[in-house]
């Protein structure tokens, strides 16, 4: 595994595209195409994550016959696959999951019921051990009285059914014969339909109910997917199979985990899947990729956290790297005055950490109340078991446990409840220690969820507690997601290049040594990891933050355009928009300005209004999906389309342009480096589709436009030489061609690339903290990669960095008679590069180097 290439399939770019392309993927110099996921999803989806059956592989994409064509295809031109697999919840609602209707039907009985991450036994005495199917767009009674619940016939299970809009409700099969003595007609009177409905093993309610009342667990808050048991080993068997049969026959090599932190036990899963897959591995056909399988996760890593070795996972999907890559392009010196300046903007605080803590509470009062509510139920019940209920009140576990929840900064804890006495982590520890230091801090109640996650006491009744750790770690992890990620991402605007999935945003950058240490553990912990510049998730292109980071070089004029531009829109600024939503607008302007200006870029204003709606509602201050805030959305996008009017704003779109130009070369320059080290950081590189053009995305659904994949492999059969494309470098060639020639050394050269070691170069001079300089080593080659950082003063509009800007600088080779060949970039030879030599050169050293 040397490298992949993402690609989204859906019925807009089925199997039959994939293999259109399999020949230029292969001269790209890609060896696995990485498919998001393949089984049957909900009708015309996009990104495949909506899954409704285990059973066959997404028609709409071409089934399985055309996934064997695409396969074949693939592998006649060297060219393996990864799969994109989604354990942790299906699509539910509607009338397309068989699993779910069956369930609705027979309740308790049905074989998914075990499957589905239900509570029956849940105390709420409207639910009283029903399935809770919170669907209706209005208060039960409304749907009723204005009859939208009709009766109709359900053959596909043999009986009759509910029907709401998309909505179907299958009926028990002990009610029919009442049904057809009846007549179906007898139940257009809503009171005869009301007890009909109201003694299924289902209680429909009213869809805002579903964050208090819900009794099974769902994907973040998302109603429409519902998580499964994949524990189980009924549902484990069904959910993999049609994935192992596709390993053992040899057509995929690998597996990425979705949402891996949503399971009752990763380490159990991850475990289990990996010996599932070694012990097919003998059956693969002799033609297959030799070796184990590829086994990566979606797992968010907090700062310094790493996956446990017992996982047997090569490593996660790169959200890690895309952040420590990102760090290391910012200033950290203008950290101080570009948080200033935002404060004083916005009026909110300067520090991430406190608009962090404040989405946290927010969103677990809001959005995951029911879960709370039950996972506080369980910690009672233990202590009831052990008799603390007397001095721990329910109220105080309630206050302990939200404390605890809002503390944690890793995903969840590394606690199973497996174990009679687990390791939680030093995450959880510094949790509790943080949750103990506030002032009216519950301190029994902590001691004792201490006690219970950790399994320190005897007395605590075994299956009882592995439930309540398995409910608390699937509480904190969507907690994290939804109030991090997803609220206080879209609230905090010092730098938005600093915020993005993965990334740790109260840390504003990574010095060259802090970069070459996490390289060196990389090396060490996860090399064959993936490395992610731009995913399906992303909240803004790679080639975005990188402009964005240009901006930490000289915050100062980036403040004193800022406030002329403020200036120049007084007049086209509706009353009440919010300073910190203009903030954020203009950085996304700059940010994602198209290359020749507005002119340039066809739909640019429809795909930036896309971005603002769904930034103003994820940070749910002026407005929310839940409750939208439409005079508040349309004054923003009357602001929008003002802005970008020449008629109205000419000043400001002039300067705009101006701004955007100055700092484009830069940026440019951040992100081939950025792209250098994706390529030859310990790990595999992954190229999100249309990326090896400039990525200027906003966050989905604009990340998966459609992609000019003629464009690109036109492009690539006219290969030019590095210093013929720099003068037309806006037009993404030269990324596109350096790119090739990364992979194409990765493949000629592997050993370098997978399992070489990673060794920093001793770098002297006055510029020694703004370029990083390493070396790849593996028995007599060596690969030595030096780049410039921070250098937007000095850099020409061609990309071509002056000798002088290296002024002493001195990097010593490593040692040893080395004949070097350049790979991209200037040529170095000797034991020692002097870049400060001769006039102006480009700026990259990417060489090989054979003794």
């Amino acid at each position: 595994m040397l490298s992949t290439y993402r690609l989204q399939f859906h019925h807009g770019f089925p199997f039959s595209a994939g293999q259109a392309v399999a020949g230029y993927l292969a001269r790209l110099g890609v060896t696995h195409v990485y498919a998001s996921p393949i089984l049957a999803a909900r009708s015309g989806s996009k990104h495949g994550y909506d899954v409704i059956s285990y059973d066959e592989i997404n028609p709409e994409l071409g089934g399985a016959e055309g996934f064997r064509a695409m396969s074949q295809a693939l592998r006649s031109q060297g060219l393996g696959l990864v799969l994109d697999i989604v354990p942790n919840h299906v699509a539910v609602g509607g009338d397309d999951n068989a699993m779910w209707l069956d369930l609705l039907k027979r309740g308790r009985s049905s074989r998914y019921a075990r499957w589905f991450d239900i509570d029956f036994d849940e105390r709420d005495p409207v639910l009283g051990n029903r399935i809770h199917v919170p669907f209706l767009g209005e208060p039960f009674q409304d749907a009723l009285e204005q009859g939208k619940l009709t009766l109709v016939d359900d053959p596909a299970r043999r009986g009759f059914a509910v029907r709401y809009g998309e909505h179907l409700f299958p009926l028990r099969e002990e009610d029919d014969e009442e049904i057809r003595a009846a007549q179906q007609g007898a139940y257009r009177d809503h009171e005869k339909l009301r007890p009909l409905i109201e003694r299924q093993h289902y209680h429909l309610d009213y869809w805002r109910n579903a964050s208090d009342r819900l009794n099974w667990r769902r994907f973040f808050e998302i109603t429409q997917l519902a998580g499964i048991r994949i524990e189980e080993p009924e549902a484990f068997d069904a959910a993999h199979r049609i994935a192992f049969s596709l390993y053992e026959g040899g057509w995929i090599d690998g597996l990425r985990i979705d949402h891996v932190d949503g399971l009752a036990d990763p380490a159990a899963y991850c475990a289990t899947l990996r010996a599932r897959l070694d012990a097919l591995s003998p059956s693969r056909p002799d033609w297959a990729t030799p070796g184990p399988a590829w086994l990566i996760v979606e797992k968010i890593l907090a700062p310094g956290e790493t996956i446990p070795a017992n996982w047997g996972v090569d490593g996660t999907t790169g959200y890690d790297f895309m952040d420590q890559v990102n760090g290391v392009l910012h200033d950290g010196r203008s950290e101080p005055t570009l948080a200033s300046l935002w404060s004083e903007i916005s009026g909110r605080s300067a520090s991430f950490v406190d608009e962090e803590q404040a989405a946290r509470r927010e969103v677990l009062e809001h959005g995951f109340e029911g879960q709370l509510e039950q996972v506080v139920d369980l910690l009672m019940a233990l202590a009831t078991a052990t008799g603390r209920e007397v001095d721990i009140p329910r109220g105080a576990m309630r206050r302990a446990t939200s404390a605890l929840c809002c503390q944690m900064r890793s995903y969840r804890t590394y606690a199973t409840g497996r174990n009679e006495s687990d390791d939680p982590g030093p995450f959880f520890i510094a949790a509790l220690e943080a949750a103990h230091s506030q002032p009216q801090a519950e301190q029994l109640a902590l001691d004792f969820i201490n006690v219970a996650i950790a399994g320190a006491e005897a007395a605590l009744p075994t299956d009882l507690r592995r439930t309540a750790v398995q409910r608390f770690n699937q509480l904190t992890s969507p907690l994290a997601a939804r109030s991090v990620e997803d609220t206080a991402f879209y609230r905090y605007g010092r730098l938005l290049s600093r915020n993005d999935v993965g990334f740790d945003a109260a840390r504003f950058s990574l010095s060259v040594p802090e970069f070459h240490a996490t390289m060196q553990e990389r090396a060490v912990a996860q090399p064959r990891a993936m490395l992610a510049l731009a995913t399906h998730d992303h909240k803004r292109g790679a080639d975005v933050r990188a402009r964005l980071a240009v901006i930490s070089e000289n915050a100062v004029s980036w403040g004193v355009a800022v406030e002329s531009w403020f200036e120049q829109n007084a007049a086209i600024r509706p009353e009440g928009l919010d300073r910190s939503d203009e903030y954020q607008f203009y950085q996304t302007l700059v940010g994602t300005w198209p290359a020749g200006g507005l002119e340039a870029a066809r739909n640019y204003a429809d795909r930036l209004s896309g971005w603002w709606l769904k930034a103003l509602r994820e940070a749910k201050l002026k407005t929310g999906w839940i409750s939208p805030n439409q005079p508040y959305e349309q004054a923003a996008e009357q602001f929008l389309r003002a802005a970008l009017d020449r008629t109205r704003s000419f000043a400001f779109l002039a300067a705009l342009d101006e701004f955007v130009n100055g700092i484009a070369p830069a940026a440019a320059l951040n992100g081939i480096v950025q792209l250098i080290l994706q390529c030859t950081a310990p790990g595999v590189p992954d190229t999100y589709q249309g990326t090896e053009f400039w990525d200027l995305s906003m966050v989905d659904p604009d990340n998966r436009r459609p992609v000019n994949f003629s464009h690109r492999e036109q492009a690539l059969e006219k290969l030019a030489d590095e210093s013929a494309l720099l003068p037309h470098w806006q037009d993404g060639r030269i990324k596109q061609n350096l790119l090739h020639l990364l992979l194409q050394a990765r493949l000629h050269r592997p050993e370098l690339f997978v399992g070489g070691a990673y060794r920093p170069l001793r770098v002297t001079g006055s510029r020694q903290d703004d370029i990083l300089a390493f070396v790849r080593e593996a028995r007599d080659k060596v690969l030595v990669v030096v780049l410039p950082l921070r250098c937007s003063d000095a850099l020409t509009p061609e990309l071509m960095l002056p000798a002088d800007w290296w002024r002493d600088t001195h990097i010593a080779l490593p040692g040893g008679e080395f004949f070097f060949e350049a790979i991209v970039g200037a040529e170095m030879n000797g034991r020692e590069v002097v870049p400060g030599e001769g006039s102006a050169d480009i700026p990259w050293r990417v060489s090989i180097g054979r003794l």
